[in-house]
């Protein structure tokens, strides 16, 4: 299973704190994408995180990923989702 992990930078002062809705959106894309080894609940975490940024593509995303996951999964996303705000 690929995993990705989202390097944070102080180096700009505007946002030190924010992640941008297309960056979060890229990580979901690779996440769903990542060759032979796509990680359908990870995908789902970053276009939560993107749509929570504003970002309008990302909620399509996500909403085409949660037809192919099952209830599970997506609690499990959201929960991911929610951790990660936690922490950042």
């Amino acid at each position: 299973m690929a995993h990705l992990t989202l390097v944070v930078s102080n180096e700009r002062p505007e946002h030190p704190q924010r992640h941008s809705g297309e960056l979060l959106l890229r990580l979901g894309l690779m996440a769903q994408a990542a060759g032979g080894e796509r990680d359908l609940v990870a995908a789902h975490k970053w276009m939560i995180l993107a749509a929570l940024q504003g970002n309008v593509e990302a909620r399509s995303h996500r909403r085409q990923l949660a037809r192919h996951l099952t209830p599970e999964q997506i609690a499990e996303a959201h929960r991911q989702a929610r951790a990660w705000l936690e922490r950042h």
